[in-house]
């Protein structure tokens, strides 16, 4: 090899160090993390409510002073709950506005529109709860914040069905409904498992479409099947439309009830009020003493305060404590292994048991839970619309699993009096 004239060496000295420089303005810039999330349309109450809770972390992680030493910046952009604009803001997270980090938006549709994007470009990624969307890509780098357990599918009705199979005398018939979309589809799957195996017979098993407006004819002609369990899979939408049909149709049933998504949010519980009065359903957090984990009673208090100015859920017992939980996970991973590869992050995810404010979290199985925890609560005693009953203990009624009961079912369910 030639010997390099100065003036070539200083060019090339120069060039190493405006290379040197701009790493070092790279790894000196914030850690942005990435996300889609529904606030606008069905899912709004969910995921603004998460927004929130996410927005709180980085006010305190860069207080803390940040991680690796730099600032947390958060990039997200409105999915509109419509799963058609979830791959392009994730190519765009990703390719345009350069992300270290991506989580999935809130809920089972979006998440599961994500990941084929972000399993082409091996991101880790965080999902919040997405049921059972990992089943068929077994993606190994996804991690899954709903305690469902490592059957998620099964598992999301289970309770119900273990706590059916125990009245007596034993229910003998049930009827399944639900949303034609991914969490819909996939309840109602598991659903069927858990009759099969309870020997209980399925007398209807209809889906609707996911914009439908009028439950009136669907609660008709499941009555006329006269089931002795209802078991529905539905939306934050279709939910409310659905209670609202059951006590004008005058559907009672020895269990009303199942994956109803949305009677965890403010805005539906105050709808609703007496109406949800012995409605049978499956949640993640309620204000039992059993629920009461070191830190999540000081969150809540930080996010009512924001939630008040953000007009967004005031109660803030479903999705947001999670939502933080979520990014103590991610905090913790970073600063342990000290890096943002996604591979070194996903490693020490599935290796690691996290304390968070919802306690001890360790993944399993597809990133699910290593041990479910899914709830199933009877709503009791709700009177008028005031959200400050749904505070208090008693008004969500812990029934399963055991380790977490605060009372024993109250049957049957019967629909208000005219």
């Amino acid at each position: 090899m030639k010997e390099l004239t100065r003036r070539q060496t200083l060019s090339l000295a120069g060039g190493a160090l405006a290379v040197m420089g701009t790493s070092a303005r790279a790894q000196s810039g914030p850690i942005k993390i990435g996300f889609g999330m529904a606030l606008t349309g069905g899912l709004a109450s969910g995921g603004k409510a998460a927004l929130v809770a996410y927005q709180i972390w980085a006010e305190e992680v860069n207080a803390r002073g940040g991680l690796l030493g730099r600032r947390v910046e958060l990039v997200n952009y409105d999915d509109q709950s419509n799963p058609s604009t979830v791959p392009g803001i994730y190519s765009k997270l990703i390719d345009v506005d350069k992300v270290d980090i991506v989580v999935s938006g809130y809920g089972t549709v979006p998440t599961a529109a994500a990941m084929p994007v972000v399993m082409q470009k091996k991101k880790v990624f965080l999902s919040l709860f997405a049921l059972a969307a990992n089943d068929e890509f077994k993606y190994d780098r996804y991690f899954q914040l709903q305690p469902n357990g490592p059957n998620a599918k099964a598992e999301f009705s289970r309770g119900y069905f273990d706590l059916a199979s125990k009245l007596n005398p034993k229910p003998q018939t049930v009827a399944l409904v639900g949303a034609d979309a991914e969490f819909g589809v996939v309840c109602l799957e598991g659903a069927r498992e858990n009759a099969k195996k309870a020997g209980i017979k399925i007398v209807y098993d209809r889906s609707y479409p996911p914009n439908t407006q009028d439950f009136g004819s669907i609660i008709r002609a499941i009555k006329a099947t006269n089931p002795d369990l209802l078991f529905m899979a539905s939306y934050p939408p279709d939910s409310s439309g659905l209670i609202r049909a059951i006590h004008e149709v005058r559907l009672g049933a020895r269990m009303v009830g199942g994956g109803m998504i949305g009677l965890q949010f403010a805005a539906l519980k105050q709808q609703l009020g007496p109406m949800l009065n012995n409605i049978v359903a499956y949640d993640l957090n309620v204000p039992e003493p059993t629920m009461n984990f070191p830190g999540v009673a000081p969150f809540l208090v930080r996010y009512r305060e924001r939630a008040a100015q953000a007009g967004v859920d005031p109660l803030g017992i479903y999705v947001p404590p999670f939502a933080y939980a979520e990014m103590q996970i991610l905090e913790q991973s970073i600063n342990a292994v000290k890096s943002l590869d996604d591979k070194a992050l996903a490693d020490y995810m599935r290796a690691t048991k996290f304390s968070t404010i919802m306690g001890d979290i360790k993944f399993g199985d597809r990133g699910e839970w290593a041990d479910p925890r899914v709830l199933l609560i009877q709503y009791r005693g709700i009177e008028g619309s005031d959200v400050e009953q749904f505070k208090l203990p008693g008004k969500q009624v812990i029934l399963d699993p055991v380790a977490f009961k605060s009372g024993e079912l109250v049957s049957p369910f019967e629909p208000l009096k005219r």
